[in-house]
């Protein structure tokens, strides 16, 4: 690959490899022996990468990871989730111009576009930290003596998430942020046009995730074409 914009330097450090699973429940990756998905950059025709898709029968695992995730996932306090996704909003401030420079790269956008995207991205992550604190609920007056009515949110479960390829990054953080403090799990389907982007933001929230013991499957990926 050609180097004209300084992508080498960005895929590794995004942990980008020549060949990749596009399949992980977190920082599990599942292996199949489905098409493998080549994205070429609209700007120069260079191939970035190669994604392996998923299939029916690994769509059904992370299916099943995620279920069980939500399980533990929603029983942490709104305010502690706000925290680790508040971490995640810092590992993307660290990661902004790697992660910029492949938006740009791979989906066409020019380069200050793509830093906007990931800056989109930081965005919701600390306006999802304040919203953590805030899922009120109203108390109300009963006609019954000695009683009080309240309302109080509950997790919905697991939240599918599909982007399309001219915002490969922001949709999802946008959905994701929000879903997490909410205590739901998140699968994301991002477009096959623009699937290295995908597989570099999982990498991301699994490092915060794996630092702070959130379990395998309340962040999840999968990546194929409309049959997935």
């Amino acid at each position: 690959m050609a180097d004209n914009f300084g992508i080498k330097e960005a895929l590794k450090n995004l942990q980008i490899e020549e060949l990749n699973d596009g399949t992980s429940t977190g920082g599990k990756w599942i292996k199949t022996n489905a098409q493998v998905i080549e994205s070429y950059s609209p700007a120069d025709g260079q191939l970035i990468g190669k994604v392996t898709s998923a299939t029916a029968e690994s769509y059904e695992e992370v299916m099943q990871t995620a279920a069980e995730a939500f399980k533990s996932w929603r029983l942490v306090p709104g305010p502690k989730r706000g925290e680790i996704v508040r971490q995640v909003g810092e590992e993307l401030r660290a990661h902004k111009e790697d992660l910029g420079k492949l938006v740009s790269y791979e989906m066409g956008k020019s380069y200050q576009e793509g830093l906007g995207e990931v800056q989109e991205m930081i965005d919701i992550c600390d306006f999802a930290v304040g919203l953590s604190r805030q899922m009120y609920g109203l108390t109300m007056h009963s006609e019954r003596p000695n009683h009080r009515m309240y309302e109080q949110y509950h997790p919905l479960g697991i939240v599918g998430i599909i982007s399309a390829f001219n915002f490969p990054v922001a949709v999802w953080a946008w959905n994701s942020a929000l879903a997490w403090i909410c205590g739901d799990v998140c699968i994301w389907k991002p477009s096959e046009k623009t699937p290295i982007t995908g597989i570099a933001c999982q990498k991301i929230v699994d490092k915060v995730f794996k630092a702070n013991g959130v379990s395998e499957g309340v962040n999840n990926l999968i990546v194929g074409d409309a049959e997935i």
